[in-house]
């Protein structure tokens, strides 16, 4: 086992390096960048231009005499565009080595600091989602299994297959229209995860306000997440029904709520269980940019959508590096937790 998780962990090195090398080759082909659009600010909005700029590019315009080539390269060498792509990708990773992801371009704050104030919304959404879909899910896909071609089955299968068809932020325009004080009943509030006056409702009031608020996008972001995960429980739990172990201990007289409880549960749930770190885990850094923008929701969606039209790269760049080691870490946990599932899986016999 440790001999394993070692290996895994040495394979993360240049799995993560891969991933950066690639991304940041294929953002110094992207046209538009930060320089250039720094400096189309600047000839289209004069001193306006300059205070959009955040202001640190104050003494370097002119005004009406426009940017000359000297300039311009006092720009290239402020975003460190001076340097050769391979010296800034290699200062780059040994600056990530140490979790120092620099500076945003456009907004002019720790990249680190930009993502710890985005999480507070993404949590809310990530963990929420993830919760309601596996406590919804299982139950149901388990009543599902037994109820097998019954009308329950076939109702709550068409029912959850409607809610998949439909698009989340499709969904939640209709939810807005519907009860944010559209066209028929003003029953939820239309933006953000608190109200204005949070601060100053009292302790219990608070928790109700964030709940309230989080019902319209977490409804609209759940719903279709239910089919997946009610339909893979279900077939998970019908195969094992099916099996011969199964027959023997209900010829010995075993209750059926035994058979499938202490017999079936354990084994129908590994599919289910292992791929429970990552889901944990990604949830903590799930972004829609979709169900953020509809709910005015400032979250790590909105926050990569508007890096990549800004091309803010450190933004880019040092969230990629953050989820994708994250990634890697919810795929070891992943794998570890088969054995804990399942104690006949050695990975020892694997390596070998």
């Amino acid at each position: 086992m440790r001999q394993y998780i070692l290996k895994r962990i040495l394979l993360m090195i240049p799995t993560l390096f891969g991933v950066m090398l690639i991304t940041f080759i294929v953002t110094q082909f992207v046209p538009g960048g930060p320089v250039e659009q720094l400096i189309q600010q600047l000839r289209s909005g004069g001193e306006m231009g300059v205070e959009a700029a955040g202001g640190f590019t104050e003494g370097l315009y002119r005004g009406s005499q426009g940017l000359d080539e000297e300039q311009i390269e006092a720009f290239r060498a402020l975003y460190g565009f001076d340097k050769p792509a391979w010296q800034r990708f290699l200062e780059m990773m040994k600056n990530y080595s140490t979790f120092n992801l620099g500076e945003s371009y456009f907004y002019q704050q720790s990249v680190s600091e930009l993502i710890i104030s985005k999480l507070p919304v993404s949590i809310s959404l990530g963990v929420w989602t993830f919760l309601l879909t596996y406590l919804i899910s299982i139950p149901l896909g388990i009543a599902k299994a037994v109820r097998d071609g019954t009308a329950f089955d076939a109702i709550s299968s068409t029912l959850i297959l409607i809610g998949y068809a439909i698009p989340g932020f499709v969904l939640g325009i209709a939810l807005l229209v519907l009860f944010g004080g559209g066209s028929f009943w003003d029953i939820f509030p239309l933006r953000g995860l608190v109200s204005d006056n949070w601060h100053e409702l009292a302790w219990y009031a608070k928790i109700l306000d964030y709940l309230w608020h989080l019902v319209l996008p977490i409804t609209a972001m759940t719903v279709g997440s239910f089919a997946v995960m009610t339909m893979l429980t279900k077939n998970s739990f019908l195969e094992e029904i099916r099996k011969q172990y199964v027959m023997t201990a209900r010829a010995k007289g075993v209750s059926e709520k035994r058979v499938l409880y202490g017999h079936v549960f354990r084994n129908a749930m590994i599919p289910l269980v292992t791929n429970f770190p990552a889901a944990f885990i990604g949830a903590f850094f799930t972004g829609s940019l979709l169900i953020e923008t509809i709910f005015s929701l400032d979250g790590l969606g909105l926050l990569a959508y508007e890096s990549v039209i800004a091309r803010d790269y450190p933004v880019v760049l040092g969230t990629l590096y953050v989820f994708t080691l994250i990634g890697l870490i919810a795929k070891l946990l992943t794998d570890l937790s088969y054995v804990l599932v399942d104690p006949r899986i050695q990975f020892e016999a694997i390596d070998r």
